[in-house]
């Protein structure tokens, strides 16, 4: 019986569930999420929390020890606690949160420490898609990875080893096509901003639109302060704009909607967006949301 028990064995003497490296988390992660959907959820989640309490017995106690009643208090708690988005599953990102992994893996999800805007994703795209390739490739995404355990400040010794064994993972969990790369938008799942601001309420009615909103989102972009919105500036601007319109996109979607709107709303053809400018795509934007 103890063998069928697949937590068991990372859990140490004490019965006390052990730090996981991140190749660990991927077979934990592979052996409960059964049908691969990127989810563990229903029988998936019943059979990771009974496994996982039971396991805390070294003797043959199966997972079929856990009442029912005590698996759904357990659930519950579990939910409540590390389900960030209310789904009623855990997607890999929560059970990272639940799961002991070692500190530098866990530097590597940044869902405390969001990015400011688009802008700043921008700038760290163009940093390390240094061919050009519209693509973070594994070597791009090592060096990513090795950047941002320097800047943590972290104590932990990180090997080569380490770094590909994090990429892997990384790929693993972000590369939602599976070509070994990461594309545009499955990087801004890997780096999330703060917030996107033109998901707010305000935008989706001509009416609800004031001076003052219009004034927040060009500050917002115009960082250098330079009364236009151009460069990296304007990269993230389309990039939260396209993202309102689809959640795939990569860097061919972005140049070719950058095309739609500069053709559109860029009337000295300067290449950048006047305050002027953007008033007419925001205004365009809400007037959508007001057609029945």
């Amino acid at each position: 019986m103890a063998s069928n028990n697949f937590m068991r064995k990372f859990r140490d003497e004490n019965s006390e569930l052990k730090t996981l490296t991140a190749y660990q988390f991927m077979d934990v992660w592979n052996h409960y999420d059964k049908d691969g959907n990127g989810y563990i959820e229903g029988k998936e989640l019943d059979n990771f929390l009974r496994e996982l309490i039971s396991s805390v017995n070294q003797g043959d106690v199966g997972p079929e020890a856990v009442s029912d009643s005590a698996l759904s208090e357990f659930k519950q708690n579990i939910l409540e606690a590390f389900d960030e988005n209310e789904d009623g599953k855990l997607d890999m990102l929560e059970l990272a949160q639940i799961m002991p992994m070692e500190e530098n893996f866990l530097l590597l999800f940044r869902r405390d420490n969001p990015l400011e805007s688009s802008v700043d994703f921008m700038k760290i795209w163009k940093k390390y898609d240094k061919d050009n390739s519209g693509n973070i490739e594994a070597d791009e995404l090592k060096n990513f990875i090795r950047d941002l355990l320097d800047a943590s400040g972290s104590q932990q010794e990180v090997t080569e080893e380490t770094i590909i064994e994090y990429a892997d993972t990384m790929l693993h969990i972000f590369d939602e096509n599976k070509d070994g790369k990461l594309q545009l938008s499955e990087m801004a799942k890997l780096l999330p901003v703060k917030e996107n601001f033109l998901m707010r309420p305000v935008f989706k009615g001509a009416s609800l639109l004031s001076a003052a909103d219009i004034d927040r989102v060009f500050n917002l972009y115009d960082q250098d302060h330079n009364d236009v919105i151009e460069g990296d500036e304007l990269d993230g601007f389309l990039k939260d704009l396209l993202e309102l319109a689809k959640s795939d996109y990569d860097t061919a979607d972005l140049a070719e909607f950058r095309q739609v709107i500069m053709r559109t709303c860029d009337i000295n053809h300067d290449g950048k967006i006047s305050k002027s400018e953007l008033k007419m795509v925001l205004l365009a934007m809400a007037k959508s949301h007001d057609k029945p």
